[in-house]
C-alpha cells in the first residue's frame, strides 16, 4: 500500500474506438500513478463473442494492445505506471498473450494478470435453473444468448494488484471498477467501508466516458476550448475519499462544476440508489468545487451495504435489420423524401407479400433535416437538403435482401433531387437485443490468473444485520412567485441524456441553485413525458439532487429497444437532453428581464 499520498488515475477510454492518442497524452504530461481505459457497452461484448465465433484468437479490444499500449509500453514501465482495463471482453486470455507479445517486442517487461468469472455465456443451461430476478428486456431468458457477462466489482482488481500486477486485464467489469479497485489497493478500503467505496465509485464514474468531464458534450459547447486537443481527465483521490477531477497541463477542454456535474447525472437512475456490486451509492448530495484552473473538488458521496446479486447483461439475435440513407434536394424536399419514402417501403411490403413473406416486423421513417426527431416540435418543413433514412426490420434476412435491392429504383421512378445513395446499397445486419437480470452473488466466482498461478477469490460474505433502507427522496422546494414569462430551460439549466438499456436518462442541473424551483415546477414528471411523448408511450420518474441543484429523470422505454435493436436515428438518447433544452419554464418577469440583460447561451 501506498504511504496515504494522493493517487492520480487517468482515463484513456471511453468506448472502443475512442481516440488514439489518449494514452499517449496520459502517460506523457498525466504525471499519473495509473492508467485506466473502459472498452466495454453490452453491445460491445456481443459483437466481442461474435468475432470469437469466426475466431478463437480474437473477442478482446485490439486497439488497446497495438494503438494505445505497444507504443507506450517502454515509457509506462519506466514511469511505474500501472494499468486497468476491462479490453479483455470475451477473451482476456487472449488479450494478455497479445499483449505479452507486444511487451517482448518492445523489450519490456511486464507482469499481466486477468481476472475470470463474468463470463457466464457457457453457462447458458445452468442459468435456466438458477434463481435468476427482475428480469428486464424480455419475460423469460431467450433461447440463445450471444453474450453473458455478470457485472463483477473492484475487488477482484485490487486482489490481482495485490500480487503485484503490472497491468490487470478484466472482462465485464462495473466501468467504476476500473478506478475503484487501485483505490482498494492503495487505500486499503474494506467491503465495510461503504462511504469510501462510494466516493471511489464516483471517481470512476465521472471519468469512465473519458472527455464527457473535461468539456466533451457539454451544453455550452461554445466555452470548450481546445476540441483538436481535448484533455482526458484524471482524478487525484485522497485515503478519505475525496478527490479533485482534473486533466493534463495544456491539454484543450474544459473542467468545472458544470461540466463535472453533467457527467454526474449521466445515467445513473435514482442517485440515492445508484446500485453497484461492492457499494450502494448515494450522489444526491454530493459538492462540486473549483479549486484552481481545470480542478474541480469532489465531496459528499455516501454508500450503503451492496445487495445479495450481480447483474447479468447478455444479447441475444432478434431477427435482422436494415437501414437505407440517401438525400433528396430543392424544393419542398422534407414532403418529397417523406412521400419516396413510404412508397419504397409499400412497394417493398407488396414484394415480401408476393415471395411468401410476412411483412416488415417494424419500420422506421425519419427526414433528416426537417427536424424528424423532434416530432411535434419540430420546426423546419421548408429545407432544401435533406437526408432520408428507412430502417425496416423481419425476421428472415432474405426479405430484407429484397427491400435493399429496391431502394436504388426510387432514383428513376420518383420524386426528382434524390442522390447520394450513403454507402451504396444498404447491408442487412443481425439485429441484437438486450435482456438484463439479477443473479445472487455466489453463483458467480471470480478468480485471478497471474503468470502461471489461477486463484479462486473468497464469494463475498452475505450482508450481516437489517438492509440499510433506501433514504427519504429529497423534496425540492416550490417557486416563491408565479412564473409569468416563459425561457426556453437551456436559459435556466444545463442538461446531458444517455441510455440505461431501452430507458433513457436526462440530467438537469441548475445554472444557479435559484432557478430551480422554476425548473421543478415545470418539469414534473408527466410534463417531461408528454413533452417527448414522440419518444414514445413512457412512464417518468424524477429525483433531485440538492448537491448540484439538479434534477434527474428516467424515461422507461423511450428507445424503440435501444442500441442497436432500435432503428432510431438516436437509438441511445445522446439527443434527448437538447431536445428538452427548448421546453419552456414559466419564471417571474422581473427574472426574465435580467436574464435578457444576458448573453444568449444556445445548444
Amino acid at each position: 500500500m501506498s504511504d496515504q499520498s494522493p493517487v492520480r488515475i487517468g482515463c484513456a477510454s471511453a468506448f472502443w474506438g475512442d481516440s488514439q492518442t489518449a494514452a499517449g497524452q496520459l502517460v506523457s504530461h498525466g504525471r499519473l500513478d495509473y492508467l485506466v481505459f473502459d472498452y466495454l457497452a453490452e453491445i460491445t461484448l456481443s459483437i466481442m463473442a461474435g468475432q470469437r465465433m469466426r475466431d478463437e484468437s480474437a473477442g478482446y479490444a485490439r486497439d488497446f494492445v497495438e494503438v494505445a499500449m505497444a507504443p507506450n509500453l517502454a515509457e509506462i514501465k519506466r514511469q511505474g505506471i500501472r494499468v486497468v482495463s476491462n479490453a479483455g471482453g470475451i477473451n482476456p486470455l487472449a488479450c494478455r498473450d497479445a499483449l505479452l507479445a507486444a511487451a517482448e517486442k518492445a523489450g519490456v517487461e511486464l507482469s499481466v494478470a486477468v481476472v475470470n468469472g463474468d463470463n457466464l455465456t457457457n453457462r447458458q443451461g445452468e442459468l435456466r435453473e438458477l434463481p435468476v430476478s427482475a428480469l428486464e428486456g424480455s419475460e423469460a431468458l431467450p433461447p440463445f444468448m450471444v453474450s453473458v457477462n455478470a457485472y463483477l466489482g473492484a475487488f477482484p482488481v485490487a486482489a490481482a494488484l495485490a500480487e503485484g500486477a503490472d497491468i490487470v486485464l478484466t472482462g465485464r467489469v462495473t466501468d467504476s471498477a476500473l478506478v475503484l479497485g487501485p483505490l482498494i489497493h492503495e487505500f486499503g478500503w474494506g467491503r465495510e467501508d461503504h462511504d469510501l467505496l462510494a466516493a471511489g465509485s464516483l471517481a470512476g464514474h465521472l471519468i469512465e466516458c473519458g472527455t464527457q468531464c473535461t468539456g466533451g458534450n457539454f451544453t455550452d459547447w461554445q466555452q470548450v476550448p481546445g476540441y483538436e486537443n481535448m484533455g482526458f481527465p484524471i482524478v487525484e483521490v485522497s485515503a478519505d475519499g475525496g478527490f479533485i477531477v482534473t486533466k493534463p497541463e495544456g491539454t484543450g477542454g474544459l473542467v468545472s462544476p458544470a461540466t463535472v456535474a453533467e457527467q454526474l447525472v449521466y445515467e445513473i437512475g435514482d442517485p440515492q440508489s445508484y446500485r453497484l456490486p461492492d457499494v450502494i451509492c448515494d450522489f444526491s448530495q454530493v459538492a462540486l468545487r473549483q479549486v484552481g484552473d481545470h480542478q474541480v473538488a469532489v465531496s459528499g458521496a455516501l454508500g450503503r451495504a451492496p445487495g445479495p446479486d450481480y447483474k447479468v447483461a447478455a444479447t441475444y439475435p432478434d431477427g435482422f435489420r436494415c437501414v437505407a440513407l440517401f438525400m433528396v434536394g430543392g424544393i419542398q424536399a422534407p414532403a418529397k423524401g417523406q412521400r419516396v419514402a413510404q412508397a419504397i417501403v409499400d412497394k417493398s411490403e407488396s414484394l415480401l407479400s408476393q415471395a411468401g413473406f410476412a411483412g416488415f416486423t417494424e419500420t422506421s421513417i425519419e427526414v433528416l433535416g426537417s427536424e424528424a426527431t423532434y416530432g411535434p416540435h419540430a420546426r423546419r418543413d421548408d429545407s432544401r437538403e435533406v437526408v432520408v433514412k428507412i430502417g425496416v426490420r423481419h425476421p428472415e434476412k432474405r426479405a430484407l435482401v429484397l427491400f435493399s435491392r429496391e431502394i436504388a429504383q426510387a432514383a428513376t421512378a420518383m420524386a426528382p433531387g434524390l442522390t447520394g445513395y450513403v454507402g451504396g446499397r444498404p447491408i442487412v445486419h443481425p439485429l441484437i437485443r438486450l435482456v438484463s437480470f439479477m443473479l445472487p452473488k455466489q453463483h458467480v466466482p471470480a478468480s485471478v490468473l497471474i503468470g502461471e498461478r489461477e486463484f479462486v477469490l473468497e464469494p463475498e460474505p452475505e450482508p450481516e444485520g437489517e438492509v440499510v433502507p433506501a433514504p427519504e427522496p429529497h423534496e425540492v422546494l416550490s417557486p416563491r412567485e408565479a412564473g409569468e414569462v416563459e425561457v426556453p430551460l437551456i436559459r435556466l439549466a444545463h442538461a446531458r441524456s444517455g441510455d440505461k438499456g431501452n430507458h433513457v436518462n436526462i440530467g438537469v442541473i441548475a445554472r444557479q441553485p435559484d432557478y430551480l424551483p422554476w425548473i421543478a415546477a415545470a418539469l414534473t414528471s408527466d410534463a417531461v413525458g408528454g413533452y417527448l411523448a414522440h419518444l414514445g408511450p413512457t412512464t417518468v420518474h424524477r429525483w433531485y439532487l440538492p448537491g448540484i441543484h439538479a434534477l434527474n429523470f428516467l424515461l422507461e422505454n423511450a428507445l424503440a429497444g435501444g442500441g442497436v435493436a432500435s432503428l432510431r436515428m438516436d437509438p441511445q438518447g445522446k439527443a434527448a437532453a437538447q431536445m428538452l433544452l427548448d421546453m419552456p419554464v414559466a419564471i417571474p418577469a422581473a427574472l426574465a428581464e435580467w436574464l435578457n440583460s444576458e448573453p444568449e447561451t444556445s445548444s
